[in-house]
């Protein structure tokens, strides 16, 4: 068997464990394995790397991705994708591993009209793929993420500032809530719950000054509001001097945690078990800890997996 392997869309710690670990096992199989560099637009272009052991050795440790990514728009239209399939043909491949995130997904799921055997891994920090409860970069990007809010705090409380810190989360809120609950927040503004009512998370911060408390730590998530403007409502309405520090792809790199290196080399592996299987059209996931598979069309009917209410009422407990 001959497989193409890519990552897609945003990157993510633990994509590089996930390519050594198709790469290794691939090859323990004597399959032969190509990489397609820039993704879903490497493929239209036709760029590629061989990939043998020499090429995975001691990735594993490192952030990013060695097959590089990016986001196509160009393989959104039906020529494009007619021109991959071909060059994936002509190639002899008779498989495309796809590392990414909800944009892979559905990519995955109209290059299959063409005929090409599709096995997806879910890689994306924002842990937005439905049909898996984790997706490999998360625990990186919320260590990270973490980590820098610490350091915030610690000049927040010397200065006798409130600091608004904005993390990665268009859609979902997950970063936010752990890097927020872990680094003791008084405040986390999530897509999933806040409501827009801002002078509730102002009037707290006003309380806790009446009652003597110096400094304060609101974690936003980008997609639920303009971290600028809201230091800026905080410092009008409360007269507390109020700064924003947004992380921003920080927490897309550095070297993965132990849990997306592991997490990768098991995705990595299953990916060429259910190859191996026969199976085709697969989506490794997470379920209570498992690895399990989907159908891909089937996977992308499934609702956006909901965040955990205990999680958030936990978080608003923890805040007081």
């Amino acid at each position: 068997m001959k497989i193409a392997l890519l990552t897609s869309g945003g990157d993510a710690p633990g994509m590089n464990s996930a390519v050594r670990a198709v790469v290794c096992s691939a090859l323990h199989l004597d399959f032969e394995v190509v990489g397609v560099l820039r993704g879903y637009e490497g493929l239209i272009d036709w760029e590629t790397i061989p990939l043998d052991m020499d090429a995975v050795r001691n990735i594993n440790n490192s952030g990013g991705t060695v097959l590089y990514t990016s986001r196509s728009d160009r393989f959104l239209k039906e020529e494009n994708r007619k021109k991959a399939a071909e060059n994936l043909r002509s190639a002899g491949i008779d498989a495309l591993v796809a590392i990414g995130g909800d944009g892979t997904l559905r990519g995955a799921s109209l290059f299959i009209q063409e005929g090409i055997n599709v096995i997806c891994i879910p890689g994306t920090i924002d842990r937005d793929v439905a049909c898996t409860e984790y997706t490999l970069g998360f625990d990186t990007a919320a260590n990270t993420a973490m980590r820098a809010i610490d350091s915030i705090r610690d000049s927040s409380v010397s200065h006798g500032r409130c600091s608004v810190v904005e993390v990665m989360g268009r859609k979902r809120g997950y970063i936010a809530l752990w890097a927020g609950m872990a680094s003791s927040a008084d405040a986390i503004l999530i897509p999933e719950t806040f409501d827009g009512n801002y002078d509730a998370v102002i009037d707290e911060i006003k309380k806790r000054h009446e009652n003597g408390r110096n400094s304060y730590l609101v974690v936003v998530a980008e997609g639920v509001a303009d971290a600028p403007a809201l230091a800026g409502m905080i410092r009008e309405k409360t007269g507390i001097e109020s700064r924003v520090s947004v992380l921003g792809y920080i927490q897309r790199g550095g070297q993965p945690s132990a849990k997306d290196r592991m997490y990768g080399s098991l995705m990595g592996a299953f990916a060429v078990e259910l190859l191996k299987q026969g199976k085709k059209n697969r989506i490794v996931a997470i379920k209570n800890d498992f690895l399990i598979d989907y159908d891909i069309d089937e996977a992308l009917t499934i609702s956006n997996n909901e965040l955990d209410a205990f999680q958030y009422q936990l978080s608003l407990m923890l805040s007081q």
